[in-house]
């Protein structure tokens, strides 16, 4: 009833290789996650530049000289 080899394998460095690919597959699916999400954060709303041009325009943030130039540079 002694620890031997096939014991010491199986629940000391036998397994190691188990928890480290469990974690570095929960890393990489956390990074994924984690960055695909910040991409869909981006621009969730789905407003054009030129559509965030017309609305400060809309609300006097911006002048006509300095709109009509802001979507003079957005068509280049």
């Amino acid at each position: 009833m002694g620890w031997g080899w096939h014991d010491s394998m199986m629940f000391g460095g036998g397994f190691m290789w188990l928890v480290w690919l469990l974690l570095i597959a929960g890393v990489t699916w956390l990074v994924a996650t984690l960055v695909a999400s910040r991409g869909r954060a981006s621009n969730s709303t789905g407003t054009s530049a030129t559509d965030i041009v017309k609305e400060r325009y809309a609300r006097g943030e911006i002048d006509r000289t300095e709109y009509e130039q802001k979507l003079q540079d957005l068509r280049r």
